[in-house]
């Protein structure tokens, strides 16, 4: 009997211990693959930072070239997938292109505001500040004219927290409407770029998480970006 306990726990053992492994092996994979990007996007463009001038044009050719269009937020509390719109030519590219350098792996929805919306891709962790000051400075237009909502299920685009009459988007920065029936005050300020297609149960979850009183969620919600079509 005692024999048949120790090989029991060790089954037991190896079945919980198997799954987290595989996880791991799938997160380095797309790390790995992302570091790759990174170089050649440094060795197509040697002297590529961002900033008011430049942001802009790099999109229109980025776009042009990266037709990616799905994207997966993984979390603790399950996958998120989204279809970016195509008719958001400059904020579909921003995304895949800071998906496509890792900005996003290790970020956290660092705001959440029940029935309303989740906000994320921001962090305190100084390596991500590093991230951006080696990304650029740079800011994004508006560009909701193009027929879309602020639906339940929109990604959308928060202005930036600069001096900023005219509503310019942070390109870091993205929120998820989790509010039933859509917030449709949103839509003169602010630019709808996608919609989730899955995983809307884990916005709702996330959404339910506690907060403090500056709708920071009291644990760190984890966040990690990958491309999936």
């Amino acid at each position: 009997m005692k024999k048949l306990s120790v090989l029991s726990f060790l089954f037991f053992f190896m079945s919980c211990t198997e799954a987290p492994k595989k996880i791991k092996r799938t997160e380095k994979k797309v790390q790995v693959k992302q570091k790759i990007e990174k170089k050649k996007l440094l060795l197509e463009n040697p002297t590529l930072y961002l900033d008011e001038k430049t942001a802009i044009p790099f999109l229109f050719e980025y776009q042009k070239k990266n037709k990616e269009s799905k994207i997966r937020i993984s979390t603790k509390y399950g996958n998120i997938d989204i279809q970016l719109f195509d008719n958001t030519p400059y904020h579909r590219a921003n995304f895949i292109y800071l998906t496509k350098l890792g900005y996003f792996n290790d970020t956290f929805f660092h705001r959440v505001v029940p029935d309303f919306v989740i906000q994320g891709g921001n962090s305190d962790h100084p390596k991500t500040w590093s991230k951006r000051r080696e990304i650029g400075r740079y800011l994004l237009p508006q560009d909701n004219n193009k027929g879309h909502r602020h639906d339940r299920g929109i990604i959308s685009i928060p202005s930036s927290e600069e001096d900023n009459p005219h509503k310019l988007a942070s390109p870091f920065e993205f929120f998820i409407v989790q509010q039933k029936g859509g917030a449709y005050h949103l839509d003169q300020d602010f630019t709808p770029f996608g919609k989730v297609i899955k995983g809307m149960d884990v916005v709702d979850k996330i959404s339910e998480q506690p907060i403090d009183d500056r709708e920071n969620p009291i644990r760190n919600i984890i966040i990690q970006v990958s491309i999936i079509d």
